[in-house]
Formats: C-alpha cells, structure tokens, sequence
C-alpha cells in the first residue's frame, strides 16, 4: 500500500548537513562559504518504504530532495494502470531539479524503495545557486540533456518496436544494491570448512564472506558451494582444515548503484558468479548470476553459459542465432547503442573462443603461442546485425625454419576450419578477404611489426586508406601479449612519423555531410538506396575515423569509440564538452542502426544501414541532426590540428 507523504519536516543542524554537501555532487565543487549558507536552509525529512513522494503532474516540486539515506523510484502510469520505470535514485542522488528549474508540476510519479532519508534545499534558495553559480547550474544543465537524449531513445524504442508482454524492464534500471536479499553471512579465516558449510546451510546461501579474526569489517576472502565441491569434497580435503585454504581472494565488488546489466557483463568477463555489493565502503550483501538470471526471461548469461559449456561445433550455430534474441530484449529494456555493441561483442567473443578451443582440442596445442586479431567494427567492439568477418593471427617468432614450416601449416589449418565455422555459425565472409585464412593476414610477429611500419611511413594516401581497418586491431583469443606487443609497436611508430595522420584527416574531412546549407538531409537521390541515409558512411564513418586518428596521435591504446572520445575528454586533449557531444551523437545513430537492423531481421530481409528520414518522428529528426552537426565541429578541431588541410 502507497504511503501519500505529509511533510513534517524538521531542521537539520548545520553541521551534519554540511559534512553531507560536501560529499555530494555538485554541492562538493562549491566553496566553504556558500557551502555554509546552504546547510543553514537544511531540512531533514524521513519518507517510509511506499511513500509517494511526488504525482506527474500534480504535485508542486516546493524542495531540492537530497538523499542522505535510501532511495526512490521514478515511473510513469499510463492510462490503463501500467507502470514503466524510468529511474532509481539512492544515496547522493536529487529527486525535483527538472521541476524546480523549469517551473513546472512534477513530471514523474516518485516513490521511495526503503525507508529514505532526506535533506532539504527550499526551491528559492536551489533557484538562487543556479542563477548564482555557473558551474553549479552546468551540472544540471547537462544532466537534463542526458534525459533529452534518453527520451530519444525512449521513443526510438516505442516507435520501432512493439513491445513483447514477457518483456521486462529490469537490468537497465535496478541496480545492484537493489537485489541484495540479505546481509551477508561471514565469518573468520580461522573458520573450519565443516563450521562454514553449516552456516551457508543454515542461511541458505551460496557464498560466505572471509573476514580478519579480529575485524569484521576487513573482508579477505569468498568461498562458495562449488569451492566446497571442487576443493574439498573431490580433494578429499580434511573438514576440520580453515576456509583461508580455500577462499579466492580478493573478492571481486561491484557498487551498490552499479546496475544490473554492468555487473552483468562484469560476470561475463571475469567467470566470476558471485560478487560482492559495497556501499560506502562497506559490504552490504552479495549478488549472483542467478540473482541476474531472475531478473529477465532472455537473459545473457544464460546463453553465455550454454556457449562456454558446449561441447560440439554443431551445437554452437544454433546458439551464435540466438543472439539477435538477447538483444532484442536488451533493447527493450532500455540499454543504450554502447551497452547493447558490448554484449553482442562479448556473446560473439565466446563463441569464436569456444570454436578454437574445441579446434585445439582436435589438432593439438599449437607449435608456438598465438593470438587471433579482430579487426574493424569487431576490433573496435561496435558489431552490429550486420557484421562481415574481419579478423586476423598473430604468432611469435619460430626459433628456426623447421618450426616456421609446422607454424604455417598448424595455423592455415585452424584458420581454414575457424572461418568455415564461424560462416555456419552465421558470421559472413569478408568481401575483401581479410581474415585469418588469408595467408596474408596470418603471420608472426615480426612481419605484422613490418606491415604497421610500411602504413605509418607509407607516402601513398591510397595504400594507408585500405589499411585502416588494421588499426583498430584488439585481442580475441590466445596470447594477448603479442597483440600489446604489436599495440605497442605502432604507438611507437606513430611517435616517429605522424604524417599519415594527415592522410587520414583529409580523408576524413571528405566525407559528404549528410545535411544541406538549408539543415535538411542529404539522401540518395536513385537507386535500390533512394529517399534514405546511409548511416554508417555519412553519420558514424566520421565520429570513428575522429576518434581514431586522435587516439593514435595521444597514444591511447583503447580501440571502442565511445572509449577513445571519454579518453580523449579526460585527458584534455579535446574539451569535456565536446566529448559528451560526440558520445552522445553516436550513441543516437548507434541506437537508430541497431533498431533499424533489428526490424529488417524480424521481417525477413538482410539488415543494412540506410534509413529513410521520413520514417523518423519529429524528435528523432532533431536529435539526427543535432548530431550531424556535432561531426561538423569535429571537423574543424581537425582542421585545426592540421592547418594545411
């Protein structure tokens, strides 16, 4: 039952509301002074789990809500009684900024989670900081742009696709601490094995948390239901021995507000299925993957641990299928072009490294350590729906030509047999023919060092241009200190001769904008393609190409988009501004590639990634050309670093 919120607020003394601001963004950038006069306006006010803090609409946003402890829930109700979630707010977070700055009635229904406590700033003197102060006000400025941007998603979700009825929306806004079902049961390294099954029985858990003999709060160590399988049981290990001999440690963590779907992807990537949830530097519980397995009907790990236990080739290909699926549900819970390019990389990731351990398995350990190269959208982890092999081995150096001999037969093997795999799986063929079994793009060390070494100094623009695609090399399987070494080696080329840097802007800079001197839309005027965009030439081509010659020139080894421009920002060598700009720009034409894709495959065509603007709502509209115009500013930063452009 909703509890409907009667303000019996009482004042918070100065000083504890103080030492709050000052831990809390954006009051902690303000200086001691005004931090003071601030805390002398403090309420404190005390909301039980259900409370209805706020109705869409409605209610009159009178206080800046502070939450000191607890947290709240935004959503909306339709007119059929239907609730979606939009947003969690917990500890540090504000509940009624929009409001208060626009001047408007509440635009969310609010409701707190738990029991919350909260301080409060009276809406004139939150009005009068933001009038006041510039940072302060930028603050919130950009985080309501953050909320435009999502809104365009939002209605890129529900004007392209129809929502399922087993459709939940859950990994993109409950966060960790959220699903926390109980403190977390610990207990000592000294602890017997025998002692610490019994407690895990009695509480009916699946992890016990290692603490310090003498401090509780100083957790070492996790064990779990499987350590006292594997390590104690089948290693007929003494019961009366201490759970010190058997815990992982560190224990891996994630944080309390970290939602579900990075602590997900965190599981994924490290193997590790329990984790422990820290809130203000404390542990406040653990979660599982079958925490997360709960939380959606199509769920990512679940196909995860169906590709990483398969034993046969055959029973992969209808596992890689599945993947549009997984997707499709990712999406519509609300996951952004970033989240959803990270999970469909990794779900392609551990097929490819199932393939070629099966592959391994059949034609032996390979003669000398190697490791295969993803190249292109799928170096950079930007694979979408439509997604060409691009891929390559890297192997050390043979000591003499016998090994050289066995090396080069070993690998065109395993190359041929993993291509021809990876097409049943339903990855195509790359139309250029880079991929592993090309002779050409299967080689030690030593002559890839060379190849980067003929692009960098390269005086032929035409050359370097076809070479591009290698640039965005990562790691896929195998060694990957051949890839760092190689990573390395084109670093330092780089510092040498920069030159073919400029190749690479001037190419960039000639790429078509896709709006007229009149801010409409170029599209294709004939053709199978007439009346639509090409998205990816005309809109994501340049935000890629920009990220990638300013990353070779810092010498930042990230390879993913989105990473280099939060690099680039963070290290200052492109505003902060233009950063978020950028980022947000390709993550919107990311997001409309990826449901564009998505409907032509549930339909029954090839996905490609040309759009028709007059599909698009008026927003949509906005927002595409908003970023067509970010690719502009981007181009002039470029012309900027090279004059003679």
């Amino acid at each position: 039952m909703q509890t409907t919120v009667k303000h019996d607020v009482q004042s918070e003394t100065p000083e504890a509301a103080l030492d709050f601001l000052k831990k809390i963004l954006p009051f902690n950038e303000l200086d001691h002074d005004t931090l003071k006069g601030l805390a002398r306006h403090c309420l404190v006010d005390f909301y039980p789990k259900g409370t209805h803090l706020l109705t869409a609409n409605e209610s009159e946003v009178e206080h800046l809500f502070l939450v000191q402890q607890g947290g709240f829930k935004s959503f909306i109700t339709d007119d059929e009684g239907d609730i979606t979630l939009k947003d969690y707010r917990g500890e540090g977070s504000s509940v009624g900024a929009l409001g208060i700055i626009r001047g408007t009635l509440a635009n969310l229904d609010v409701e707190s989670v738990e029991d919350t406590f909260c301080i409060l700033l009276p809406r004139t003197v939150f009005l009068d900081l933001i009038h006041k102060q510039p940072g302060f006000a930028q603050y919130y400025l950009r985080s309501f742009s953050e909320k435009i941007v999502h809104t365009a998603y939002s209605e890129l979700r529900h004007h392209r696709m129809a929502r399922r009825a087993n459709d939940d929306l859950y990994l993109f806004s409950v966060a960790a601490g959220d699903i926390v079902k109980q403190k977390p049961v610990i207990a000592p390294t000294t602890t017997g094995i025998q002692k610490a099954a019994s407690l895990m029985a009695r509480f009916r858990v699946g992890s016990l948390l290692v603490h310090q003999p003498n401090d509780p709060e100083q957790i070492v160590g996790i064990i779990t239901d499987r350590d006292l399988r594997s390590k104690v049981v089948a290693a007929g290990l003494d019961f009366p021995t201490s759970v010190e001999t058997i815990m992982s440690s560190p224990v891996q963590t994630v944080l309390s507000r970290d939602i579900c779907f990075d602590v997900l992807l965190k599981m994924m990537s490290t193997g590790i299925h329990h984790l422990a949830v820290e809130r203000a530097g404390r542990i406040i519980g653990v979660i599982t993957s079958h925490d997360i397995m709960l939380l959606q009907g199509h769920s990512p790990y679940y196909l995860f641990k169906k590709i990483i236990g398969q034993r046969n080739f055959s029973g992969l290909y209808p596992l890689a299928q599945k993947i549009p699926e997984v997707i499709r549900s990712l999406i519509n819970e609300g996951g952004k072009a970033g989240n959803i390019t990270r999970m469909i990389a990794l779900l392609n990731d551990r097929i490819l490294q199932r393939l070629l351990t099966l592959l391994e398995g059949e034609l032996g350990p390979p003669p000398v350590p190697y490791c295969w190269l993803h190249m292109g959208s799928e170096g950079r982890r930007e694979q979408t729906f439509k997604t060409d092999q691009d891929n390559a081995i890297i192997y050390a150096d043979p000591i003499d030509d016998a090994q050289k001999v066995e090396a080069e037969a070993y690998f065109k093997e395993l190359a041929q047999q993993a291509i021809d795999h990876l097409v049943n799986c339903g990855y195509p063929l790359c139309p250029g023919k880079i991929m592993a079994n090309n002779p050409q793009w299967c080689q030690p060390v030593s002559v890839w060092q060379e190849y980067f070494t003929s692009w960098v100094k390269s005086e032929n623009p035409a050359e370097l241009l076809e070479s591009t695609i290698f640039f965005d090399f990562r790691a896929g399987y195998g060694e990957t200190g051949l890839a760092d070494e190689l990573r390395n080696h084109l670093i330092e080329q780089s510092r040498q001769k920069e030159t073919y840097l400029l190749h690479l802007s001037r190419d960039c800079l000639t790429s078509q904008t896709a709006l007229s001197f009149f801010n409409n839309f170029i599209v294709e005027k004939d053709g199978e393609h007439k009346n639509k965009l090409d998205l990816k030439h005309q809109g994501l081509a340049p935000l890629v190409d920009f990220a990638r010659i300013f990353a070779l020139k810092a010498g930042i080894k990230e390879t993913n988009t989105l990473a280099r421009f939060h690099t680039l920002g963070t290290e200052e060598v492109i505003s902060k501004e233009l950063m978020n700009s950028a980022c947000e720009a390709y993550e919107l034409q990311m997001q409309l590639r990826i449901l564009h894709q998505l409907h032509q495959l549930e339909n029954g065509t090839l996905p490609d990634n040309h759009i028709d603007p007059a599909t698009l709502s008026e927003l949509e509209k906005r927002m595409l050309k908003e970023a067509f115009h970010v690719i502009e500013r981007l181009h002039s930063v470029l012309k900027d670093m090279f004059p003679g452009l």
